[in-house]
């Protein structure tokens, strides 16, 4: 048979992957449903340009990693977006269906925590979450024995000449990405002396920027919805989200805001 829009797209198996568990089912279960899947398929789009992003940083073709960036900056502004759409429900249009998400908790989403773990932000704790053997724990070990993001990025600037420390280049990327004073100075002489890796490292603070307008447009969508009140799966809900606020990925590259 010849390739369909409807066939190339899965649009059938698509289209019924939207099951709602309340009785009725309550109307607004159905956005709730969509948005988070949504999410999900922006995950793997995001994973999927980052994982390109460190290839082109580690060949050193700057040119590919600023464009694959500006995609993911795009892809930044629609997630802030989508909450728009979220914040549409009241408070008593999501308490009408929230009992019957039992123990699922966005806290629970493999793919986030891969983003994370991505971005240097590694906790071996969170696998916990996910079962032994099951596709995200697989995908999260891999994650976690995985350089980080950063860690690509200097390899670069080792690679332009930048005196990055060895013990650093060398670290164990098992561990989570850290502020480096070494790093800093010369992160400041590719800003004096490096317009085009200076501009690269820009776009990963646009990037940092974004994820961070996300995590706080995220926690006030959150808050607005069920307050104080414990999260989905008894989760922390707000008072755990709000501590990931203004905890940047790329920390060195704010350090030297004052220096430069």
């Amino acid at each position: 048979m010849p390739v369909t829009y409807s066939s190339y797209l899965k649009i059938e198996e698509l289209l019924n992957l939207q099951d709602c568990q309340s009785e009725g089912p309550e109307h607004d279960e159905m956005l709730f449903i969509l948005i988070h899947q949504v999410y999900e398929l922006w995950f793997k789009e995001i994973l999927h340009e980052l994982d390109y992003l460190i290839k082109t940083i580690r060949k050193n073709d700057l040119v590919q990693a600023q464009h694959t960036l500006n995609r993911v900056l795009k892809i930044f502004k629609t997630l802030v977006s989508q909450l728009d759409i979220l914040e549409t429900m009241t408070p008593a249009e999501f308490l009408s269906f929230r009992d019957f998400l039992e123990s699922s908790s966005g806290f629970q989403s493999a793919q986030f925590r891969e983003l994370e773990f991505l971005l240097g932000h590694k906790r071996e704790k969170m696998m916990n979450y996910h079962p032994v053997n099951s596709s995200g724990r697989k995908r999260l070990e891999q994650r976690l024995a995985e350089p980080s993001l950063w860690d690509a990025m200097l390899s670069c600037l080792s690679q332009n000449k930048i005196k990055i420390p060895e013990s650093i280049l060398k670290r164990d990327v098992t561990q989570p990405d850290s502020a480096s004073d070494e790093v800093q100075k010369q992160l400041i002489e590719v800003y004096k002396n490096y317009p085009q890796l200076a501009h690269l490292c820009e776009l990963l603070v646009d990037f940092d920027e974004g994820l961070q307008e996300w995590r706080y447009r995220h926690v006030k969508m959150v808050e607005r919805t069920i307050g104080t009140k414990r999260g989905t799966g008894n989760s922390e809900g707000v008072e755990y989200l709000k501590k990931t606020l203004f905890q940047p990925v790329f920390p060195d590259l704010w350090a030297i805001r004052s220096e430069l």
